[in-house]
C-alpha cells in the first residue's frame, strides 16, 4: 500500500516548528522491540526529594502534519500502521514515521514532553506538556535490558523496576487489572521460513506500559478538565459475564472465590500450566474497548475498565491516528489555549476511523497468524498431537498445541474440560486459505 507521489513530496518537505524549550541536556532513551526504527516514546526516570520525576517525550507529530494536507488526509483514510510478518505498512511515510519525527538515538528531534512528579508510593502529584527539543542517548531494546537489570548493571533503566513496581501496585488500589497474556507473534526464522512464537512479556515491558499508561491517564485528566478530548473507554464486566468467567476458573480447579477480579489474576502462579486457561477465560472479560469523542459535557461513560482510571491514547502518534489529536489538545491546554479548531472540528469523526482501522488491523493479524499455523500443520496431516483445551464453545474447543506452537477451534471428546489435554487427528490444512481441521 504506496503512498501517493503527493504525499511522499509533501511528507519530505515538512519540517516541525523549532521548539521554545531545549532539553537535550537530560539524557532520555528509547525501549521498543530490537530492530525497531518508528520510535514514538523516550523516558527518563530521576528521583528528587519526597518522590520520583519522570520524563516522557513523546514524538512531535503534530508539529510535521500539515492540518487538511496530502499526510494528514492519507493517515484518515488509514489509521494506524499495520504489521504483517513480512514487514508493515506505515500510517505515515517511513521518511517521517521512522527517520525524521521518530525519537532515534544520538539525533536531535522536537518532542512533546510530559514531566510528572510522582510522591514515594508512586501517584502522580503534578504533570504538565511542553514543546521541546530533546536527544535520545540511547536505543534500548526489551531483552538486553531485561539481562541488564537482572545483572544488576546500571544506566538508564536503573529506577524502571521501582517506578514501574509502584505504579503496578497503584494499579492494583485503584481497581484495575492488566492480563500480560503471552504474545502470539509470527517470527521469520534464520533459514528464511516463518514460525508462531508465543512468549509472556518479560517484566521490562510491564513496567515500560506503566510509563505509557500513566501518560494516558494525565492526557485524559487534561482533556476532561478542558471540556474536549477524546478516550479510550472499556466498560466493566456486567454479572453474566463474571458469573460465566467464575463457572470457568471452577472447571480449570483454580476457583476465583473471594476478592475482585483483578485481586485474582495478579495471584495467578505464572509458572502453573492451567494460569494460561484461566487468563484466556479472563480475556473475555475485557471487552467493548472504543473511544468517546466530547466536546462539551463529559461522557457519561469515562473510564477504562482494565486501568481503572479515565484513560487516552496519547503516546503513539507515529503508530496510531487517535494519538495526534490528544497531543495537539493536550498540548493547547497546558498553555492555557483553546484547543485547535481542525482538531476540534474532526473529532467526532475519530471513533469510527479508529473502529475501522481497528477491524481492518484485526483481519490482517488473524489472516497471517492463521496461514503460518496452516504452513506448521501441513507436514503433521494425519498424524496425531496432542492439544489442551483452553476454552469450551459447544461441541467444539480452543485449543492450544505447544509443537508447533498453534491455538485453534476444534471438536473435542464428550465430557473434556478446559484444562485438559486431548488427542486430536490433523485432517486438513489448506495454506492458502488459512484453514485448519481436526478430527477426534
Amino acid at each position: 500500500m504506496e503512498f501517493s507521489a503527493e504525499v511522499r513530496a509533501e511528507a519530505e518537505a515538512s519540517r516541525a516548528a523549532a521548539p521554545e524549550l531545549d532539553l537535550r541536556d537530560i539524557p532520555f532513551a528509547t525501549l521498543d522491540p530490537k530492530g525497531s526504527r518508528d520510535l514514538d516514546q523516550a523516558f527518563h526516570l530521576e528521583r528528587r526529594s519526597g518522590g520520583y520525576t519522570a520524563r516522557y517525550a513523546i514524538a512531535d507529530v503534530p508539529g510535521f502534519i500539515t492540518p487538511g494536507g496530502a499526510v494528514d488526509a492519507e493517515a484518515r483514510r488509514r489509521g494506524q500502521t499495520l504489521y504483517a510478518a513480512d514487514g508493515s505498512i506505515p500510517l505515515h511515510p517511513r521518511v517521517l514515521s521512522e527517520d525524521r519525527a521518530s525519537l532515534l538515538a544520538e539525533v536531535d528531534r522536537p518532542a512533546l514532553v510530559w514531566t510528572l512528579a510522582l510522591d514515594e508510593i508512586g501517584t502522580v502529584s503534578d504533570f504538565r506538556l511542553e514543546r521541546a527539543l530533546i536527544r535520545s542517548r540511547a536505543q534500548l531494546d526489551y531483552v538486553s535490558t531485561q539481562a541488564a537489570l537482572d545483572r544488576g548493571e546500571d544506566g538508564p533503566w536503573t529506577l524502571l523496576p521501582e517506578v514501574g513496581a509502584l505504579r503496578i501496585e497503584q494499579e492494583r488500589l485503584r481497581g484495575g487489572a492488566s492480563l500480560n497474556l503471552p504474545d502470539e507473534e509470527v517470527i521469520r526464522t534464520e533459514d528464511g521460513a516463518y514460525a508462531i512464537e508465543r512468549r509472556r512479556p518479560l517484566p521490562v515491558e510491564e513496567w515500560n506500559a506503566q510509563l505509557s499508561l500513566m501518560t494516558g491517564m494525565a492526557a485524559a485528566s487534561l482533556m476532561l478538565d478542558a471540556g474536549v478530548g477524546i478516550l479510550r473507554t472499556m466498560p466493566q464486566p456486567d454479572e453474566k459475564s463474571f458469573d460465566a468467567f467464575r463457572h470457568q476458573t471452577e472447571a480449570l480447579g483454580r476457583p476465583w472465590t473471594s476478592g475482585d477480579y483483578g485481586e485474582y489474576l495478579r495471584g495467578l502462579d505464572r509458572a502453573d500450566p492451567l494460569t494460561l486457561p484461566v487468563l484466556e477465560a479472563a480475556s473475555m472479560l475485557f471487552r467493548g474497548a472504543g473511544y468517546v469523542a466530547f466536546d462539551g459535557a463529559a461522557p457519561s461513560a469515562t473510564v477504562q475498565a482494565a486501568i481503572g482510571a479515565p484513560y487516552a491514547h496519547a503516546t503513539a502518534p507515529l503508530r496510531r491516528l487517535v494519538d495526534r489529536w490528544s497531543l495537539a489538545i493536550c498540548l493547547a491546554v497546558s498553555r492555557g489555549e483553546a484547543a485547535p479548531s481542525w482538531a476540534r472540528d474532526s473529532l467526532a469523526e475519530l471513533p469510527a476511523l479508529m473502529q475501522e482501522s481497528g477491524q481492518r488491523a484485526s483481519r490482517l493479524n488473524s489472516a497471517t497468524i492463521n496461514a503460518v499455523e496452516a504452513a506448521l500443520l501441513t507436514p503433521l496431516v494425519g498424524s496425531t498431537i496432542e492439544a489442551t483445551v483452553i476454552e469450551l464453545r459447544g461441541e467444539r474447543a480452543t485449543i492450544q498445541i505447544a509443537e508447533p506452537a498453534v491455538t485453534a477451534s476444534a471438536p473435542v471428546p464428550v465430557g473434556a474440560n478446559p484444562g485438559e489435554v486431548v488427542r486430536l487427528r490433523v485432517a486438513r490444512a489448506d495454506i492458502s486459505r488459512g484453514e485448519v481441521e481436526f478430527e477426534i
